[in-house]
């Protein structure tokens, strides 16, 4: 079987702040890149999965950003294709609203945060904590959005279509100990009791890439 084709959609708009996409492109198994702020968009006929990455936008700056609509669109016909999809940060923020439902701006999260997972195919293997990077959270979830994972300060922190193969997490399960460095220089990083070695989060990444294997060689030709 041909390996499948997974789009990276890159959304980050703040050039100093690209590392995180990068980061996403390197863990996803031959990914394709799509630069979605400057005009590229996602071949639907060519995708077998879809990864929506973090950006330092807010999902309700349509008016400063017009591809963040587009962009909902595209959700939208992702779910009616039944498209396995996975949604990171702000990819989980826009998935959210795109189906209805609300995003918020509550201050910036920077560290390793413990997280309440559910039993879902998505986080096996994965423990926390987990990295957070950011000022924004899902308040209410879309519409046929499950909740599967709960924070302390996002109860909304990871959700489920319950028809379609798509997936959302708040963290960035991309970041590891590799980019420790590279995140403690660019924000103001809180420190507790946490280390970045026990951080399996890019697990999650695995697990997505195992769900649409299965998907795309259980698909007729």
């Amino acid at each position: 079987m041909a390996q499948p084709t997974i789009y990276v959609v890159r959304n980050e708009v703040l050039s100093g702040r690209r590392y995180h996409n990068d980061a996403l492109v390197a863990a996803i198994t031959g990914a394709e890149e799509v630069e979605y702020p400057t005009g590229d968009r996602v071949p639907l006929d060519q995708a077998d999965g879809v990864v929506l990455s973090g950006s330092s936008a807010g999902v309700y700056e349509v008016d400063r950003h017009g591809w963040i609509a587009d962009q909902q669109a595209l959700v939208r016909e992702l779910v009616a294709r039944e498209i396995p999809t996975l949604g990171v940060c702000f990819g989980h923020q826009l998935i959210n609203a795109a189906l209805d439902g609300t995003v918020e701006h509550i201050g910036m999260t920077t560290a390793l945060v413990e997280a309440s997972l559910d039993a879902d195919p998505l986080f096996i293997g994965v423990n926390t904590p987990v990295v957070c990077l950011h000022g924004d959270v899902v308040t209410d979830p879309g519409d046929d959005l499950a909740v599967i994972a709960s924070a302390p300060h996002a109860s909304v922190f990871a959700t489920r279509h319950r028809r379609a193969p798509l997936w959302t997490v708040q963290f960035h399960p991309e970041l590891t100990a590799k980019h420790e460095d590279r995140i403690r220089s660019d924000v103001d990083w809180e420190r507790n009791e946490h280390t970045f070695a026990a951080v399996t989060a890019d697990r999650v990444l695995a697990n997505f890439e195992r769900v649409v294997k299965h998907r795309s060689s259980t698909l007729p030709e």
